[in-house]
C-alpha cells in the first residue's frame, strides 16, 4: 500500500524571442502580485540558453533575482483554437507589490490553475447541464437558459421575489459583481442576497464602519513604517506571503516592534516573537476583553493621543448631526447612535471602560487565559511615549480570525484602540483589514432593506439572512454562484440536510428530455414547498452541483476574459485574457445577461467585458477602488477603459483615481483618511485638486477624512455582555476543547485549485487535518498520524426568522429561552498534527476541506448586532479511531511544527 506520491518534472521550455508578453496578476491573495505571461505556438522553436536565443535577454543559468522558469509556471493552452506554450512568472520589474520577483506557493504555482486536459484541470465545466432522472445531461445553452428563466419568473411570480435567492462571490471580478448584482438587486429586487462569506448582506467589520474606518484604506508601506505593528486574527506570512515578505519583514529587520493576537503561533509569528514580538495567544472569543484592558491600561497611564482624540473625535452631537430625528435607515446610523454603542467623546468612553469589571486586566487575561503582564506590556509597546516625549508610530492590522470571533464586540473595540493610540490615516499609523480575497466588487443595485423581513426592536431592519430564510422553506429557487455555500457557513452539516430535504427528498424529480415537461416539473416542485437550484461555477462541487443543482452553467475565469479588479491597497490592474475558455465555459456577466435577458430584463446588451466594466465605472464613484476617471481619460483619447487600464501595466494604480484636466494625467490615491493631504499642496496639484475637483472627480470624503457623518472618528463602546451569555454557554465542558479553523500557506480557500488538482499539494495534505497541543493529546492517547474524530452534540443554530420587539429579543439567552435555538450533531474526521503551535485547550482545523467541512462543528448562531456568523467558535471532543496511513510512510503529510523559524 502506498499513499499519494509526485515526482515533478526537472525543465521547463524559456520563451523564444518575439514571444508575446501579456500582464496580469495572481488570482489568489489579497496581495495580486503582477505576473508576466509569455506566450508562443507549440509549433514555434522554445528559446535558447544564451541571451540571444531568449525572450528574457539573459544568459542561463541565470543569476538570483533574474528571470528563470521553474517546471510549475509552463503549461500548454489553447489560444485561438491553437496550441500555444505559456509561462507566467512574477513581474520582477514592478515597481510597486511585488517588487523583486518572489512568489507565495500559491502564486508560484498559478500557470497550473489553468486548463489543461492532461493535467488535473480536465474536469473543468465545459457545458451546461440539466438534471434528468438524477444525473447531470449537457444540453444547449439557450435550452439551459429557458428553463432557467421560465423556473425563475414562476417563482417570482407565484411566490414572490423574496422566494427567488441569490447567493454569490463578493471579490471576483468588476465586470462579474456588477453584472450579477444589476440582476439580482435591481432587476430581481429580492432581499434574499447575500455573498459567499456570510448569512446577510451585512458589512464583515461593523465597528470599523461604525468609527468611520475604511477596511483597506492602507497602504502596502504602511505595514512596514510604523514603530509598532498590532496584528489581530491572521498570520500575514501564511495567507499573504509577499506581503508579510516584502513589507513587515524589512520593518521588523528596521525595529518595528509588533503585538500578536492569535491562539496559534504559526511561522510568521515565530519569526516575530524571535524578533522582540509579544504573543497573546488568547481564548477563542476573548479578545474584546483583552482589548478593553489595554485601553483601559493606556488611558490609566495617560499615553492616549490627546491631540489626536481632539481633533478627530466625535462627541455625542456630532455622532447624532445630519440624521434628523426620523428612522435610521441603514445598520451604521442605528448603531453608531444607538445607546448600547455610542459614547459622548472621549471623557465618556474613559469613564464607560472604567467602570465595566470585565475590562480589569487579572479578570480579562483570566478569560484569555493568558498572563496578565502581557497586557500591560502590549499597552506600553502601543501607546508609551518615547524618551522625548514624542509618540510611537502604531497601526492596526485585522482578519477573519480577530473578526469572525465576536463580530461586534471586537471590531468595535479595535477601532477604539486604534483611535486611542492615533492610528487614522497618517503614514505608518493606520488600521484596516490585511485582508483575504482581492477586491472585485461594484454593486450594480442596492440591497432592498425595505424588504427584509428580518425586523429589530424598533424600528430598524436587519438584512433578511439567507440560512434561516432557507432553512424556514422560503427560498424556493436558489442561484448559487462561484461559492461553495454549504460548506462555508456555519452548522454546514444541518445546512446540508436542509437542501437534500427540499430538492433530492421532494417528490417532484425531472426524467423528462422535453424542455416544457422539464419546466412544469421544476415549477411544480418550487409550489410544493421545495427548492430548484442553478449552480454557476468552473468545477462541479460537491454537493452543492454535484448533488443537488438542476441546472449548471460552465464559468469562464482567471486568464480566459479580460477582468479587472483591485488589491489590498486598492491597485486596480487588467488581468488579461490569455487563453481560450475550455468549450462551452462563458464568464458570469456574459452567463447572466443572456438570463436576464429571457427574463425579460433591459440593460444587459453587453457586447464584450469593457462595455460591463465601463458601465458599472459610475456605480465605483466615491468608493474605495473609484476607477470612473481611468474611463473619461480613456474615452477622451479615443481609448476604452480595458485598453487605458492596460497602459499601466502590473504597476496598475490605486483607487480612488482622480484625472488631472490640466496635465491628462490619472493620479492614484496611495492611502485613505489621509488626514494630511488637505496640506499638500504639491500632491493637490499633481492630483489637479489645488482648487478643489474639476469635472467628473470626486473628491470622496474618505480621501482626506472618515466615514462618518461629520467626517471624525466614532469612538464606540464594545460591551463584552452582548456576548457574555454566549460566550460562557459556549466554553467548553467536560472533556470538550474549543475549536477554530483558518488558513494554511499551501491550501487557498476550499482547495479547488490546488489540493484537488495539484499533485505536489495533494500528497502535502491528501485529507482534513487538525492541531492539537501535546498536553491535550496525551490526555486522550493522540498521536501525530493519528485518524481522529471530531464530535460534538452542542452544535447550535437558530432555526427560524425572527421578529423581533424587544431590546434584548436578538440575546443568545433570550433566543434560548423563547425556543428559537437548536442544538444539532455533527462530526468530522482528520488525521492529527500534535503540536505546542495551538493554544493548549484548542483545536485548530483547516478552514474547509470540502470532504469534511470543518465549519460543521461551528456555531450557526449570528451575531446579535451585526448578523454575521462567528465562524472560528466552536466547541468539539475528539477521539483516536485508528492510526492513519500517514502515520508511518513519511510520504505524505509532515507532522514537524509549523512555527519553526
Amino acid at each position: 500500500m502506498t499513499t499519494n506520491f509526485y515526482i515533478p518534472e526537472d525543465h521547463a521550455p524559456l520563451p523564444p524571442v518575439g514571444a508575446e508578453v501579456l500582464t496580469t496578476a495572481c488570482d489568489y491573495c489579497i496581495v495580486a502580485c503582477g505576473y508576466k505571461v509569455y506566450r508562443w505556438p507549440l509549433e514555434k522553436a522554445n528559446g535558447g540558453l544564451k541571451a540571444a536565443e531568449n525572450a528574457f535577454g539573459i544568459d542561463f543559468p541565470s543569476a538570483p533575482l533574474q528571470a528563470w522558469v521553474a517546471p510549475a509556471q509552463h503549461n500548454v493552452v489553447m489560444h485561438q483554437g491553437k496550441p500555444h506554450n505559456i509561462v507566467i512568472i512574477p513581474d520582477k520589474d514592478t515597481k510597486y507589490v511585488n517588487r523583486n520577483g518572489d512568489s507565495s506557493m500559491r502564486g508560484g504555482l498559478i500557470a497550473q490553475k489553468v486548463y489543461n486536459p492532461a493535467t488535473g484541470t480536465r474536469d473543468r465545466l465545459t457545458q451546461p447541464m440539466v438534471r434528468i432522472g438524477g444525473t447531470l445531461q449537457p444540453v444547449p445553452w439557450d435550452m439551459a437558459l429557458e428553463i432557467a428563466a421560465a423556473v425563475g419568473k414562476h417563482v417570482i411570480d407565484k411566490h414572490g421575489v423574496s422566494a427567488y435567492g441569490v447567493k454569490t462571490y463578493s471579490y471576483q471580478y468588476i465586470e462579474n459583481t456588477y453584472a450579477i448584482s444589476k440582476y439580482a438587486l435591481r432587476h430581481v429586487n429580492t432581499p434574499n442576497f447575500t455573498f459567499h462569506d456570510t448569512p446577510s448582506d451585512v458589512t464583515s467589520t461593523p465597528g470599523f464602519r461604525d468609527a468611520g474606518f475604511d477596511n483597506f484604506g492602507p497602504s502596502y508601506d504602511d505595514w512596514g513604517s510604523a514603530d509598532t505593528l498590532m496584528i489581530c486574527g491572521t498570520d500575514p506570512y501564511e495567507t499573504k506571503t509577499v506581503l508579510f515578505t516584502q513589507f513587515i519583514m524589512p520593518g521588523v529587520y528596521r525595529g518595528m516592534q509588533t503585538v500578536i493576537l492569535n491562539p496559534r503561533e504559526t511561522a510568521g509569528i515565530a519569526f516575530l516573537k524571535k524578533h522582540g514580538g509579544l504573543h497573546l495567544d488568547v481564548n477563542p472569543g476573548t479578545d474584546n476583553l483583552v482589548l478593553g484592558a489595554i485601553s483601559k491600561v493606556i488611558m490609566d497611564k495617560g499615553w492616549e493621543d490627546s491631540e489626536w482624540i481632539n481633533n478627530w473625535v466625535n462627541s455625542k452631537w456630532e455622532s447624532n448631526s445630519g440624521f434628523g430625528q426620523g428612522t435610521r435607515n441603514t445598520p451604521w446610523q442605528w448603531r453608531t447612535t444607538w445607546g448600547k454603542f455610542q459614547t459622548n467623546g472621549f471623557e465618556d468612553y474613559k469613564k464607560w471602560v472604567k467602570g465595566q469589571k470585565e475590562y480589569d486586566p487579572k479578570y480579562a487575561a483570566k478569560i484569555a487565559g493568558i498572563d496578565v503582564d502581557k497586557i500591560y506590556k502590549a499597552a506600553e509597546m502601543l501607546a508609551k511615549p518615547n524618551k522625548d516625549g514624542s509618540r510611537k508610530k502604531t497601526s492596526i492590522g485585522i482578519e477573519k480570525g480577530f473578526y469572525w470571533s465576536n463580530n461586534t464586540g471586537n471590531t468595535n473595540a479595535i477601532s477604539s484602540l486604534a483611535t486611542l493610540v492615533g492610528a487614522g490615516g497618517r503614514p505608518g499609523r493606520v488600521v484596516g483589514r490585511f485582508g483575504g480575497h482581492q477586491r472585485g466588487g461594484v454593486k450594480g443595485g442596492k440591497f432592498p432593506r425595505n424588504k427584509s423581513p428580518e425586523k429589530l426592536p424598533g424600528r430598524r431592519r436587519r438584512a433578511l439572512d439567507t440560512d434561516r430564510w432557507l432553512y424556514s422553506g422560503h427560498t424556493r429557487f436558489a442561484h448559487v454562484i462561484g461559492t461553495t455555500w454549504i460548506q462555508a457557513m456555519s452548522g454546514s452539516q444541518g445546512l446540508q440536510k436542509k437542501f437534500w430535504e427540499l430538492t433530492t427528498a421532494n417528490p417532484h424529480q425531472v426524467y423528462s428530455y422535453d424542455t416544457q415537461e422539464i419546466i412544469d416539473t421544476l415549477k411544480k416542485r418550487a409550489d410544493s414547498g421545495g427548492m430548484v437550484v442553478i449552480n454557476q461555477d468552473i468545477y462541479l462541487r460537491d454537493p452543492i452541483g454535484a448533488k443537488f443543482a438542476d441546472i449548471v452553467f460552465p464559468a469562464a475565469t482567471w486568464g480566459e476574459e479580460d477582468f479587472m479588479r483591485a488589491n489590498g491597497e486598492r491597485r486596480l490592474r487588467l488581468y488579461q485574457k490569455f487563453n481560450d475558455a475550455p468549450g462551452q465555459a462563458k464568464p458570469d456577466w456574459w452567463i447572466i445577461s443572456q438570463l436576464a435577458k429571457k427574463m425579460g430584463f433591459d440593460g444587459f446588451d453587453w457586447k464584450n467585458s469593457n462595455e460591463v466594466a465601463e458601465e458599472a465605472s459610475r456605480f465605483s464613484r466615491g468608493s474605495r477602488k473609484d476607477f470612473h476617471m481611468i474611463k473619461i481619460a480613456a474615452h477622451k483619447e479615443g481609448k476604452t477603459l480595458h485598453q487605458k487600464l492596460l497602459e499601466f501595466g502590473t504597476d496598475g494604480i490605486q483607487g480612488p483615481v482622480v484625472y488631472n484636466y490640466d496635465t491628462g494625467e490619472l493620479v492614484g490615491t496611495k492611502r485613505l483618511h489621509d488626514t494630511e493631504l488637505e496640506k499638500d499642496v504639491a500632491q493637490l496639484k499633481k492630483m489637479g485638486l489645488e482648487h478643489g475637483p474639476k469635472g467628473a472627480n470626486v473628491l470622496g470624503k474618505k480621501m482626506t477624512h472618515f466615514n462618518s457623518q461629520t467626517g471624525k472618528i466614532n469612538l464606540q463602546k464594545h460591551p463584552w455582555s452582548l456576548f457574555s451569555d454566549f460566550h460562557e454557554w459556549l466554553t467548553p465542558k467536560d472533556d470538550e476543547l474549543w475549536f477554530s479553523n483558518g488558513r494554511i500557506n499551501e491550501i487557498w480557500q476550499s482547495g479547488f485549485d490546488d489540493v484537488e488538482r495539484r499533485a505536489y499539494v495533494n500528497q502535502r495534505w491528501p485529507e482534513n487535518w487538525v492541531e492539537i497541543h501535546p498536553d491535550d493529546a496525551k490526555a486522550r492517547g493522540i498521536e501525530s498520524g493519528d485518524q481522529v474524530m471530531m464530535y460534538s452534540d452542542r452544535v447550535v443554530g437558530v432555526k427560524d426568522t425572527i421578529l423581533g420587539i424587544h431590546g434584548n429579543d436578538f440575546q443568545f439567552s433570550e433566543l434560548m429561552k423563547n425556543g428559537h435555538v437548536e442544538l444539532s450533531k455533527a462530526a468530522v474526521t482528520a488525521v492529527a498534527i500534535v503540536t505546542p503551535a495551538v493554544k493548549k485547550g484548542v483545536l485548530y482545523a483547516n478552514m474547509m476541506d470540502m470532504r469534511q467541512p470543518s465549519n460543521s462543528l461551528t456555531a450557526r448562531i449570528v451575531d446579535n448586532i451585526s448578523g454575521n456568523y462567528n465562524y472560528k467558535m466552536g466547541v468539539s471532543r475528539i477521539k483516536k479511531i485508528g492510526e492513519s496511513q500517514y502515520k508511518k510512510e513519511f510520504r505524505s503529510f509532515s507532522f514537524a511544527p509549523r512555527n519553526i523559524v
